[in-house]
């Protein structure tokens, strides 16, 4: 056995175990953890998070402007929603439901609803426990509050680690593989060519750091969904009478009970359960810890203010989107065969508008991955910021390295990288989801706190 299969070897046992049964139930048990602990926040208290955030944006109230090293609460929901929103809403949408059928949806709403609670605690914890250096500029993340609130100092080490790695994988290389490839199957144009215009845009914009990072997402991200929401939405009119059958798909799949070996649960209703979980927490990335380092880098004052928009950032990643490319995919009828990930999305689009449904979902994903490379390039900068200090050269090392990965991921065959970036997903998530649940009362406390000053 060659060193290169005995890594594959080890990557696969370790990625059954973080991504396996128990982890995804650590995972959405978290969310129904603080669920039920804030008795239902994300339902009872819809008003407020409602008004918190997109009220606030629409209100005529003067907003907050960024100050000298930092950013609005909103700018950091951009930049969270920027790596949050990408190709786990199209491609990762598609191989749930061709995955685990129909049903998968159902689950992955599931993971959603209780996901909100997940992210908001994760973002108060962030706000609550940031640092601000010399200069004025905010720096937290799981790594701060495992650090300064369990006391743990290798726990928020090994955080630090596992994120500054995924971001090559997860957040970058698979990411720009997606856009080139579908950019050259609806276009023509060579992958190597897109990498080198994505690794040039990228290098000029992450190179100016968060402020910059956050005056492209400010911009990128409600265009990007609302492009796509409005595609969405004209897909599904013309395909209106196939929504009632969607629906009854989805439902009925999700609890369909076949047996297998006397078991008590059928065999559908696992692979279901399995794939809507997983693909959910993949798109939404509630407690992998990744979010709140964009959140902890805003000028918001209050911990709970800021963990508001934490609610939202589920609401429109896995309700509302993913929701829409379920359903585009369930109307268009082309599930169930052999067909999967981007090209089950693109087919079905082209099916309902021709040759323009191609290109519509090529430019989704270019803004979709295209800003989840943006979001991660900053969340491994603030990991090694945390791991090594103030240190110009390593930073600049990173941002260099990170950009020239861009063209490498563009072109080259990624299912190994993809594994990879995958696991180190999951190991990011246990050390932030140990923190979350020992740290419950902190968030519990402030949630009490900001609720009695409400009334």
């Amino acid at each position: 056995m060659s060193f290169f299969e005995i890594v594959q070897q080890i990557d696969s046992t370790i990625n059954n175990i973080v991504w396996g049964p128990y982890m995804l139930v650590l995972l959405v048990g978290t969310g129904v953890f603080f669920t039920f602990r804030t008795n239902f926040f994300q339902v009872t208290k819809i008003k407020l998070w409602w008004a918190g955030t997109i009220g606030q944006l629409l209100s005529k109230e003067p907003k907050e402007k960024p100050d000298d090293g930092n950013i609005t609460p909103f700018q950091a929901v951009t930049t969270a929603l920027a790596s949050t929103v990408g190709t786990g809403n199209i491609v990762g949408v598609a191989t749930a439901i061709f995955s685990g059928g129909p049903g998968a949806v159902f689950w992955m709403w599931v993971s959603g609803f209780f996901g909100m609670m997940t992210k908001y605690a994760e973002i108060v914890l962030a706000v609550k426990y940031r640092e601000t250096d010399e200069n004025g500029v905010h720096h937290g993340g799981p790594m701060y509050y495992i650090e300064k609130g369990l006391k743990i100092k290798w726990l928020a080490v090994i955080f630090a680690i596992f994120g500054t790695l995924a971001t090559f994988g997860i957040g970058n290389m698979t990411q720009a593989n997606a856009i080139a490839g579908s950019i050259e199957t609806t276009f023509g144009i060579p992958k190597l060519a897109t990498g080198i215009v994505l690794a040039v845009i990228l290098a000029l914009v992450i190179i100016g750091g968060i402020k910059r990072i956050a005056s492209v997402t400010v911009r990128l991200v409600p265009f990007m969904a609302v492009f796509y929401i409005i595609g969405g939405v004209i897909v599904l009119a013309i395909n209106i009478a196939e929504l009632p059958g969607a629906f009854g798909a989805i439902f009925a799949n999700a609890f369909s009970m076949r047996s297998v070996g006397g078991g008590i649960m059928g065999y559908t209703i696992m692979r279901a359960m399995r794939y809507g979980f997983a693909r959910g927490v993949f798109s939404n990335e509630a407690g992998l810890g990744s979010a709140p380092i964009a959140h902890a880098a805003s000028n918001a004052k209050d911990p709970v203010q800021q963990g508001l928009w934490g609610v939202f950032e589920v609401f429109i990643d896995t309700i509302i989107i993913c929701t829409l490319s379920a359903l585009i995919i369930l109307t268009a009828g082309l599930y169930g065969g052999e067909i999967s990930g981007s090209t089950l999305v693109l087919d079905s689009f082209t099916q309902t508008l021709g040759a323009f449904g191609g290109m519509f979902v090529s430019f989704a994903i270019l803004c979709f991955a295209g800003s989840t490379i943006l979001g991660w390039s900053y969340y491994g900068q603030q990991c090694l910021y945390y791991l090594t200090g103030d240190n110009k050269t390593v930073d600049m090392a990173y941002k260099v390295i990170f950009s020239l990965l861009t063209i490498v991921g563009a072109t080259g065959g990624l299912t190994f990288v993809w594994s990879v970036a995958d696991t180190l997903n999951g190991l990011m998530a246990i050390p932030n989801l140990i923190a979350l649940l020992l740290l419950s009362n902190v968030v519990l406390n402030l949630t009490k706190e900001y609720l009695t000053r409400g009334k």
